[in-house]
């Protein structure tokens, strides 16, 4: 059984690695005459809205856009990969947070509103790939990661992707080329900003209620991994354990603790989730994550591995259709440099998360997802964010 999901996991590895090399080459010529398109539309000039052809080349070779030191990108991307890969979620939103706000492409597209609508509205699209591609990197390394520890439950996360695969040919069809960059800033921020809200309801008592056999998971893997107090048997070390394949229900153990679940509600979540990750365009994690904690209630130390593969699979379908389908282009230079950082930070997620309660984790997540998700909401439909930085 263990050498049969291994060589799954290397299937879905081949095919993240194959897809990525497919996107960058074939069709690139057909996105950047289609860039040039709306570049060619756009007035000339040095004002607002305006493209100056003299201009030093920005973000994907357009005249004035922004530009940044390329250690900026892989330090951000660390920071990415290392959020991620520790808690299974939040990584794509950093993604975005660094392509929308602070390496400038949201104030940059905002400025095309009115002089090139067709422009504004590619750069969003652009952002939002953008956003999966390291997200997608950050869940192949973590999924493998986890995996070899013990802490990933294979078919849980297998049955979210499958859920999530319609979803990400729907989605895209739907929304590429209609949403300007306010519009998808504001959506942006008011899904972080419910999801920040369940989180926080899970670290508060009454939401602990009916987690009694998380809490003995996580207690069983903190006392062994993180206090060094105490000892587990042999079989529990191995973390998680499988202990049945069925259609209408799967059952595994880690630490001692059994879990079970109907297939069916990973498949329906996997679909609601990926469809509004692929609308808003990041990983998903940062909803998988309540649905496994709050629906399946399991410990965190097994929901990031789990999350990570569910991601993994819906940036796989989710980049073929936004790239191949409906031709949106992207910065290859920007996203190599940044999933550079990003094979640092999910190498080093899985190693420091076993030195950091479950509880903080948690926290950490609740105070960014509420800093992000009000400062987008404010700023995506208010037309200023009241944080700094957004």
């Amino acid at each position: 059984m263990r050498n049969k999901t291994i060589l799954l996991i290397g299937l879905i590895a081949v095919l993240a690695v194959a897809t990525t090399l497919i996107l960058a080459e074939p069709s690139l010529a057909n996105k950047l005459s289609k860039l040039e398109e709306a570049i060619a539309k756009t007035p000339q000039g040095a004002g607002k809205g305006m493209i100056d052809p003299n201009a030093p080349k920005g973000f994907m070779g357009i005249p004035g856009a922004p530009s940044h030191f390329w250690l900026f990108y892989i330090l951000w991307g660390i920071w990415v990969g290392w959020i991620f890969s520790s808690v299974g979620a939040f990584g794509g939103i950093m993604a975005g947070v660094g392509h929308i706000s602070v390496f400038g492409l949201s104030d940059y597209a905002s400025t095309f509103k009115k002089t090139s609508p067709t422009l504004n509205k590619m750069l969003t699209d652009s952002i939002r790939t953008s956003n999966q591609y390291l997200v997608g990197l950050s869940a192949l390394i973590s999924s493998f990661t986890y995996y070899r520890m013990g802490r990933l439950v294979l078919p849980l996360g297998l049955c979210l992707a499958v859920g999530g695969i319609l979803a990400g040919y729907v989605v895209p069809l739907l929304t590429v080329g209609k949403m300007d960059v306010s519009t998808y800033g504001g959506f942006f921020g008011i899904i972080v900003f419910a999801v920040a809200f369940v989180l926080f309801y899970e670290t508060t008592p009454k939401g602990q209620e009916s987690k009694k056999a998380a809490k003995a998971a996580a207690k069983a893997f903190e006392e062994a991994h993180i206090k060094k107090t105490g000892e587990v048997s042999a079989e529990h070390a191995k973390g998680v354990q499988v202990k049945h394949w069925g259609l209408s229900r799967i059952a595994f153990t880690f630490y001692g603790q059994e879990f079970s679940f109907n297939p069916i509600w990973p498949l329906l979540g996997g679909f609601v989730i990926n469809g509004i990750s692929a609308f808003i365009g990041v990983g998903g994690g940062f909803l998988y994550v309540p649905f496994l904690t709050s629906v399946a209630g399991l410990p965190m130390f097994i929901v990031a591995g789990t999350s990570a593969l569910a991601v993994l699979v819906g940036m796989i379908v989710n980049i073929f259709n936004m790239m191949v389908v409906r031709q949106v282009p992207v910065d290859f230079i920007l996203i190599s440099t940044e999933l550079i950082g990003i094979s640092i930070g999910s190498v080093l997620g899985p190693v420091t998360s076993k030195k950091i309660p479950e509880v903080w984790l948690k926290r950490i997540f609740v105070v960014l997802a509420i800093y992000v998700g009000i400062g987008y909401l404010t700023k995506g439909f208010m037309g200023k964010s009241i944080f700094p930085g957004m």
